[in-house]
């Protein structure tokens, strides 16, 4: 421990490099428990669904939905997603799990959804090619 300050100040940037990346660990881990939605797991989604009658909004491109989707699911294209909606609005209570296409969106429509007073709100991680990956069905056309 008496060469701890030696060792600092001969490798300051690797010292600093840890101390960065402890940091952003530490606020990747408190952001997850504060941002009001959870990520599911596809096997989840599936429990979600058959338990609890789970509402699915899809946000994938509407020629990426036709090609597959979850179904059961609902598409939303994102510019007109709006947790608002008078039908979003009668579901509240009702667990809500946005999707898309591969998991990179619909973080941000479910914190959407929590800023609107949704109270079971959840994204899919992963998205549809989770899904997929998974090997669970998928189906074509609209909805």
């Amino acid at each position: 421990m008496d060469r701890f300050p030696e060792f600092v100040s001969q490798n300051l940037f690797l010292v600093m490099a840890f101390v960065g990346l402890t940091v952003f660990l530490i606020g990747s881990v408190v952001s997850r428990f504060l941002r009001g939605y959870k990520e599911v797991t596809p096997a989840q989604l599936t429990m979600l669904i058959n338990r609890e009658n789970a509402l699915v909004v899809d946000l994938s491109p509407l020629a990426d939905f036709e090609k597959a989707h979850i179904p059961g699911s609902r598409h939303v294209l994102p510019s007109q997603f709006d947790p608002e909606n008078k039908e979003l609005a009668k579901v509240k209570d009702r667990p809500v799990v946005v999707v898309c296409r591969n998991g990179m969106s619909s973080g941000s429509a479910a914190q959407r959804l929590v800023k609107a007073g949704f109270t079971r709100a959840y994204a899919l991680a992963g998205g549809v090619a989770q899904w997929q990956a998974a090997e669970l069905p998928l189906v074509r056309g609209k909805a």
